[in-house]
């Protein structure tokens, strides 16, 4: 087992808390007062739920490194509540609850790839890629020479996510849409 002393500390290392849960470093900065001993600040993001927290360290104290296994594996269907992606080396199903996939569900359809993060084998996290190719179910309809023309107007995707479009792009076209923001790019 790796072990790092919070002085160590960078942006991004995964590591083990104290409470045996898995957080990364989102923020950091060692601390040397004038008076007393230096310390770490940490603004820390727990991998499972998301939820950030901060604290200070002690520059001597260790903890156990996180190893955090990323897959790329391909999403297949739903059954209720329960989704299942594919792992494409070894075709084993992996399901997993709503509340994981939720927010990669307004940009996946069945067959798109998609990244799954595992720590100590349970997967915790879906990512789907940075740019998807999706086609629009449901806009108003565009206006003739509205290619000059500045302005948006909402349109419904096949995975039931709504996203602002130009006023010149029409159902029935596909469209890449970027989803680390959630904004339309281009045309297909």
């Amino acid at each position: 087992m790796a072990y790092i002393n919070a002085g160590d500390f960078r942006k991004g290392i995964t590591f083990e808390l104290d409470n045996g849960s898995v957080q990364v470093i989102v923020e950091f900065q060692h601390v040397k007062p004038g008076k007393g001993s230096a310390f770490v600040r940490a603004k820390m993001r727990n991998v499972m739920t998301g939820g950030v927290i901060e604290r200070t360290f002690n520059p001597s104290e260790k903890y156990e490194l996180a190893h955090i296994e990323r897959k790329k594996m391909e999403y297949s269907y739903n059954d209720g509540d329960l989704y299942y992606f594919m792992d494409r080396d070894t075709f084993d199903m992996v399901p997993m609850n709503k509340g994981i996939v939720d927010d990669a569900l307004r940009f996946i359809k069945e067959g798109s790839p998609v990244d799954i993060s595992f720590f100590k084998g349970s997967a915790f996290s879906v990512e789907p890629e940075n740019f998807v190719e999706l086609l629009i179910v449901d806009c108003e309809p565009g206006l003739p020479g509205s290619t000059a023309q500045p302005g948006t107007k909402t349109a419904v995707l096949e995975t039931g996510f709504s996203v602002q479009v130009p006023l010149f792009v029409n159902e029935g076209e596909t469209i890449r849409i970027d989803t680390r923001t959630g904004e339309y790019m281009s045309r297909v």
